[in-house]
């Protein structure tokens, strides 16, 4: 490969300059650096798109290690957000990434600018502050796409792109479903999983009321963020469906 083409060069090759432009310009926030957000995050870069902020309010686990792209050994105890904002920069140097180390809840939520995104992405666990997220996004008008429950699930065929009220199945889907519904938010865009959850048992037998730790693998939460990616993309970029 010759030294002068971009990084880049294939995609432009794919979509064209105008398509290529459009997305190199373009403002994405990802919330929620994990399973599916850091898969999406890590995918949406490698398309080009140059400004970028990142947030999450947790750092790197051994447990994290089966399922999140920036997780390794050397990166245990680690901030999230800067280990991924490393990453972003090793694939692309020129890329503007804001790694906020927070967790967007009803404290901090009117510290951020929301008008300034192209494109959010919802990846948060928790369903208080993904609702927080849903009504700003909402309010301000910029697109965002929410992921429901990736885990205790073995089946990533079986994920899909919908509105969340043709959801189903998805015990996260159904909560978010009724939220929503109550605050008159009429659609959302969401990745979701018609596969029913796998039972996990209580790992703590001496204290069977202990709270149950979600079960999870390499390949369902990362396919759900390489979905969401494909998604923010297409959008974006103007991509027709069958183009």
């Amino acid at each position: 490969m010759q030294d002068d083409l971009s990084p880049f060069f294939r995609t432009e090759l794919l979509l064209g300059k105008e398509k290529m432009n459009k997305i190199q310009k373009s403002h994405i926030a990802v919330f929620g650096i994990g399973g599916v957000g850091s898969f999406a995050t890590e995918a949406i870069v490698r398309c080009g798109v140059q400004n970028i902020d990142i947030f999450d309010g947790d750092i790197v686990d051994i447990t994290n290690i089966n399922r999140q792209i920036m997780a390794d050994i050397k990166t245990i105890g680690q901030k999230k957000t800067e280990v991924m904002k490393e990453r972003i920069k090793l694939i692309n140097p020129n890329a503007n990434v804001n790694a906020e180390y927070c967790f967007f809840d009803k404290e901090n939520k009117d510290n951020y600018d929301f008008s300034k995104y192209d494109y959010i992405v919802d990846a948060i666990d928790t369903v208080t502050s993904k609702i927080l997220l849903i009504e700003k996004a909402n309010q301000e008008n910029v697109n965002i796409i929410s992921c429901m429950g990736t885990g205790n699930k073995l089946c990533p065929e079986k994920l899909e792109v919908s509105d969340i009220y043709k959801t189903s199945v998805c015990p996260l889907a159904r909560v978010m479903r009724k939220e929503l519904k109550k605050r008159n938010i009429k659609n959302l865009k969401v990745v979701y999983s018609k596969e029913k959850p796998s039972y996990v048992p209580v790992q703590d037998k001496e204290n069977p009321n202990a709270k149950r730790v979600n079960a999870s693998i390499s390949f369902v939460p990362s396919v759900a963020g390489l979905i969401i990616a494909g998604e923010v993309i297409k959008e974006i970029s103007k991509i027709e469906s069958g183009e």
